[in-house]
């Protein structure tokens, strides 16, 4: 009867060391500007319904609406960015 071969252990690989993690952080911008667009926004919108329609511009009229909450979105765009 033949004799089976014989089976060898892969050679020892120590384990890598283990690279610190850098970590990433918010650009110092971000926050700043993130609480200004709510700001703005929120402004805007007040502003606009205390001064019935006369400001902050008055020829856009109801846009003004959409400018204050557009504001107020990229804010929230810009809080999903917040670390």
């Amino acid at each position: 009867m033949p004799k089976s071969r014989l089976r060898r252990k892969a050679a020892y690989t120590p384990p890598q060391e283990r690279v610190a993690a850098v970590h990433v952080g918010n650009p110092r911008w971000l926050v700043p500007l993130m609480l200004a667009c709510f700001a703005v926004g929120l402004l805007w919108i007040i502003v606009y319904y205390v001064s019935q329609t006369d400001y902050p511009i008055g020829s856009i009229g109801a846009w003004n609406m959409g400018v204050g909450f557009g504001l107020i979105l990229v804010g929230f765009g810009l809080s999903m960015r917040w670390r």
